[in-house]
């Protein structure tokens, strides 16, 4: 479920990951504060959009690290998407959360 081996990556999938960083080390933790939600660093945002991409803990679906450099193309848009939704209010973070924390074993 990586990107192809070591080649540069696409345009497309070099938007991607600018798209996926700027959600989740920018937009969502500002969002955290003015929400006032728990969760506000953007490592804990990504595991909770990738453990719901995957249906479970990420790094037993991607291999390598950081993760999202490694996620198929599918995978990332998906994690991408439910972030955005989560942005919009379409989607509900504690939710989220409960399942990511929930497939670590920790609720």
């Amino acid at each position: 479920m990586s990107r192809a081996g070591d080649a540069e990556p696409s345009p497309e999938r070099r938007a991607l990951e600018a798209r996926w960083l700027k959600l989740t080390r920018e937009t969502l933790p500002v969002l955290a504060v003015e929400r006032g939600w728990p969760v506000r660093a953007d490592h804990c945002f990504q595991r909770i959009l990738l453990d719901n991409a995957v249906g479970g803990r990420w790094y037993d679906a991607i291999e390598g690290r950081p993760a999202y450099r490694h996620a198929a193309a599918d995978v990332l848009e998906h994690a991408t998407a439910l972030g955005d939704a989560v942005a919009k209010g379409e989607a509900d973070l504690a939710l989220l959360n409960r399942g990511s924390l929930g497939w670590r074993g920790k609720v």
